[in-house]
């Protein structure tokens, strides 16, 4: 009786020592709907965990639950005593009023009001024996936080997310959209948070300062809870995949491609009843063999917190999503004539986007669009799909060829208040088309059954929208595929449904995506805009982002 008393202190303890973060109880409901049904869970250090679920699991619910931003029904968030967490805000806005450098040091709460009393102290006229016994109090906490590198650990991590110097004193409100997410994520990275949660993370992230994140984050000792629809991200930083489904909260084992992978797997398994149980067993430990060997040549290898423990498949449950089913067929093959460009030049306000552009597509190109500047990409888009004339030069589509377009910005085929079956009817070329149940057929795949296909188009989702859109395009049955950031609003599912789809696609396509999964999975030639002409490069999009000569070409290219 001793032994085993002594032995479950000691457990117990060990337990306590290891868990940073635990969420016992939890349960959240809105009305009567039922989020987070007595969930109980715990993050331990060294670990980065993606949170994953549909739309509307409660995925930024759960982090703000987290975080103290919202309050739960019941349950209890305990975060070990003296450990600091951070959150990545979400509201741009926020610190409009404060200089660059102090909204990163706000990042650390406790530090930065231990400056600021400093600082007031020593800005009195009337500086007393009691301020400067204060003063002196606060100087040894001040080191003690390591406070006196603050500014510089902030001013490194400002510039290595490119914000220059010259900006570190500037106010917020001066910097553009982007530059304030990286402060703003500065200021979550600063001082070495405990628990570091990000949601979304990536969002307006150039393609280099998301790599420099995952580097960032693979060398991270301490706790990580990221909601993320980019699945590179999630595949380069998670250690577990957190689960959210049937109102449950689960880990796995593993980044997001093993748990994916695995989840389709256990599901064919399940469906295979007649199947001996030595041939599902060997079928395992043949996909955990594989998927192990290919984590062990991965990013994650090179951090010791790193390393996968434990892959086991049977761990995984059945899940409750449902997969859009995204097919793009073709109504003809098209000739060996795709679309040549001639000279083609772009301006907004006497700013050049991209200029001199002379290229010819080949049959069954998969071309990734890139471009520093957004705006060359969308206006590059809009040209030679037709919906703009400001260009100089020329381009020519070939006669066996039709097109697809899903634009980045697609509002304004969204506001008329009709249903989705006459949303969709507007685009039907024949009267069989245009039949209801033909319509419905294409809005089911989208995931529109039922009463779904009768829901408003002015009042859609954005995910909703993207996904109408989809099915315009699979009904157009086109040979070429334009689509400008599809990912945009998307959630997982319909993310890997496309993704697969487009691998599978026979014809034509140009692509932009701030995917890099998507990159790199689809593209065989990538075509980048600059001001001063175009790089074009057959290799495929990881090659063409990390090879020295291009690096070097694309730095004379982007002079202005």
């Amino acid at each position: 009786l001793i032994t085993h008393y002594r032995s479950k202190t000691l457990i117990l303890y060990v337990c306590k020592k290891i868990i940073m973060l635990s969420i016992s109880n939890l349960s959240v409901q809105f009305g009567k709907r039922l989020l987070f049904d007595d969930v109980n869970i715990s993050f331990t250090p060294g670990n980065c965990y993606g949170i994953i679920g549909a739309n509307g699991a409660g995925k930024s619910t759960f982090l703000k639950i987290i975080a103290g931003k919202q309050e739960a029904n019941s349950g209890n968030v305990f975060l070990e005593q003296g450990k600091r967490l951070s959150f990545l805000e979400q509201n741009h806005n926020a610190y409009d009023e404060d200089i660059v450098l102090d909204t990163v040091l706000k990042g650390n709460k406790a530090l930065f009001d231990v400056k600021t009393e400093m600082d007031n102290l020593y800005s009195k006229e009337n500086f007393t024996d009691e301020d400067g016994e204060r003063v002196g109090t606060l100087q040894v906490t001040y080191e003690e936080m390591g406070g006196w590198n603050a500014d510089s650990e902030a001013a490194s991590l400002l510039s290595n997310l490119e914000i220059t110097e010259q900006l570190h004193n500037t106010l917020m409100s001066e910097l553009d959209g982007k530059q304030k997410v990286r402060v703003l994520l500065a200021q979550a990275l600063f001082g070495n948070p405990d628990v570091l949660i990000m949601d979304e993370p990536t969002n307006d992230l150039d393609y280099d300062t998301i790599m420099w994140l995952e580097d960032f984050l693979a060398n991270y000792e301490n706790t990580v809870i990221v909601v993320s629809h980019d699945r590179h991200f999630l595949d380069s930083v998670c250690t577990h995949i957190s689960d959210i489904d049937f109102g449950k909260i689960n880990h796995y084992s593993g980044n997001y491609t093993f748990w994916y992978e695995s989840s389709q797997l256990a599901i064919r398994q399940r469906a295979q009843q007649n199947k001996k149980a030595e041939e599902k067993k060997k079928e395992l430990e043949e996909f955990i063999s594989r998927f192990s060997a290919n984590v062990a040549k991965s990013k994650q290898a090179t951090s010791r917190k790193k390393m996968i423990d434990r892959l086991d498949i049977e761990e995984i449950k059945p899940s409750s999503r449902r997969y859009p089913a995204i097919i793009f067929d073709q109504e003809r093959e098209a000739g060996d004539q795709i679309l040549t460009l001639d000279n083609l030049t772009c301006s907004i306000g006497g700013e050049v986007l991209f200029k001199d552009i002379h290229l010819n597509l080949a049959k069954q190109d998969k071309v990734i669009i890139y471009s520093k500047d957004t705006r060359a990409v969308s206006s590059f888009f809009d040209i030679i799909a037709g919906a703009s004339q400001s260009y100089s030069g020329q381009f020519n589509w070939g006669i066996t060829t039709n097109q697809a377009y899903l634009p980045a910005d697609h509002e304004f085929y969204f506001h008329e208040p009709i249903s989705l079956v006459d949303w969709l009817r507007q685009y039907a070329k024949t009267e069989e088309e245009k039949e209801e149940v033909f319509l419905r057929g294409f809005l089911g795949k989208m995931l529109f059954s039922g009463d779904e296909a009768l829901k408003k188009s002015n009042v859609l989702s954005g995910g909703e929208k993207v996904r109408c859109m989809l099915s315009k395009m699979m009904m157009q049955r086109a040979n070429v595929l334009l689509l400008n950031e599809p990912t945009n609003h998307l959630d997982l599912e319909s993310i890997t449904a496309l993704n697969n789809s487009l691998e599978n696609f026979k014809g034509t396509l140009l692509c932009s995506t701030s995917d890099n999964t998507f990159s790199q999975t689809l593209g065989n030639r990538i075509i980048e805009l600059t001001p001063n002409g175009v790089i074009d490069r057959y290799m495929s999009f990881d090659e063409y982002m990390t090879d020295q000569k291009i690096k070097e070409l694309q730095s004379k290219m982007w002079v202005k």
